[in-house]
């Protein structure tokens, strides 16, 4: 990390302004020698200023540049930012400048890279900047901005700074038997601290559960007979036209997407064929996807007529989908009812219509009720946010129930003082205390250019 590093930070094309980041000891000295104003070496840090940028010269744009120096900066490096006006051609050659002057172009995240690399931020904040830069939804905003001011990374801390205590009694104890004065470190002590750290692990945990709703989304299928309404639905849910809606059985052929902003949550919506017995192959083969897709979806909204009977097909797509969060919507309530309810009475079942304004009404209800928003609604969204985070978390876990079937089994404090420091260190690899180099690579790799 000796050489300085260039890279626009903000999207390239047509727009009010471009920023070309530098960060590295050289920084300061290659932004002098094309910023014509004022002498940027002997300006206070945290300043901006006002001039243009030139070559041989030629007045290439007029600007304004920040100077930030270290070790108060992103990535604890001498830093300069050149505001210019916005345009590919502008911000090229301004950039073009940089590095002719000694910057080299940074690769995707590397400006984060450093920070991490600096000590400025954990890997959790790391990888929380990630996700704010992709959020589409409030709720992914409040996770990441959580993570990225070390709200999750300071929870995880506090658990391995409690361990780190446990485990220096554990030493003084061995190493210093003679010792009278010393706290003695039973087994009945470690009890009390792994059940505390095991509840701590376990809550986490299952708050996290929600963090993948909320970054990814819920893959929603819509599945049942044909004309039961279920394209109506996918076109009333969406707010937009997407399904092609007739009176004839057999319409949808194929699988059709939409996604909807859902209370802030994203819905990934797929509306199936009809299912049904069919001696037309095209259609036949539409049929089996539907049925395929059952396993490959979180939510299934399984349609019925209200105005017929529950028949075979309908039984067996409810015992297909028993495995996934279920609703049983019972459509076009506005028509003469023939559906036995009593034969689905166990299951989520509602009912609706898509001709009046709140005919859905009962299907969001449920909606909502099943993947649990009342309770992210009330969250603090100190969450762990991606599967190796989350991944980890469930080793710590499995290394948890080792060290209680220990106690259990009398095992001597200096064999439980391992696993509790493997506990230690999987905390630790969480928040970036210990990685690997292709951990680190994967990760940034997946940045844009200038983050």
């Amino acid at each position: 990390m000796e050489d300085t590093i260039a890279g626009v930070s903000t999207s390239l094309g047509v727009g009010a302004i471009s920023i070309i980041r530098i960060s590295g000891d050289k920084a300061i000295e290659i932004a002098n020698e094309i910023f014509s104003s004022i002498n940027l070496s002997n300006v206070p840090t945290h300043t901006i200023h006002y001039g243009h940028i030139h070559d041989k010269g030629k007045v290439i744009d007029e600007v304004l540049v920040s100077v930030m120096r270290s070790p108060k900066t992103f990535t604890t490096e001498n830093i300069v930012e050149i505001n210019c006006h916005g345009g590919i051609a502008t911000t090229n050659k301004v950039l073009e400048l940089v590095l002719n002057y000694g910057a080299r172009l940074a690769a995707p995240g590397e400006f984060t890279k450093r920070a991490l690399l600096n000590g400025r931020i954990s890997l959790i904040e790391a990888e929380g900047i990630f996700d704010l830069i992709n959020s589409k939804t409030e709720k992914a905003r409040k996770i990441a901005i959580n993570q990225v001011d070390g709200n999750v990374t300071k929870l995880i801390n506090k658990l391995r700074k409690e361990l780190l205590e446990l485990l220096a009694n554990i030493e003084v104890n061995i190493d210093y038997p003679e010792y009278e004065d010393v706290l003695v470190v039973t087994n009945q002590m470690i009890y009390k601290r792994m059940e505390k750290t095991k509840i701590q692990v376990h809550n986490l945990l299952k708050e996290s559960e929600n963090s993948k709703i909320i970054k990814e989304g819920i893959k929603t299928l819509i599945i049942g007979r044909p004309n039961v309404g279920k394209s109506s639905i996918l076109n009333k849910l969406l707010d937009e036209e997407k399904a092609i809606v007739t009176n004839i059985a057999g319409t949808t052929r194929d699988a059709i997407e939409g996604t909807v902003n859902f209370e802030g949550i994203l819905l990934h919506i797929t509306d199936t064929a009809g299912v049904r017995k069919t001696d037309y192959i095209i259609e036949k083969i539409g049929v089996q996807k539907s049925i395929d897709l059952i396993d490959e979806n979180d939510l299934i909204i399984l349609v019925l007529n209200n105005n017929e009977i529950i028949s075979d097909e309908d039984i067996d797509l409810i015992k297909r989908s028993e495995k996934k969060k279920t609703i049983i919507f019972i459509n076009k309530n506005d028509l003469e009812k023939k559906t036995d309810i009593d034969l689905i009475k166990e299951y989520n079942v509602v009912e609706g219509n898509t001709l009046t304004t709140d005919g859905l009404n009962s299907l969001k209800k449920k909606i909502k009720e099943l993947i649990n928003l009342d309770q992210i609604e009330k969250s603090d969204f100190n969450y762990l946010t991606n599967a190796r985070q989350i991944s980890k978390l469930k080793e710590v876990l499995k290394v948890l129930v080792d060290i209680e079937k220990g106690l259990n089994n009398n095992e001597k404090v200096d064999m439980l003082e391992i696993d509790i420091k493997i506990i230690w260190e999987m905390l630790g690899e969480i928040i970036g205390e210990n990685y690997s180099e292709e951990l680190l690579d994967e990760l940034f790799s997946q940045f844009c250019l200038g983050k």
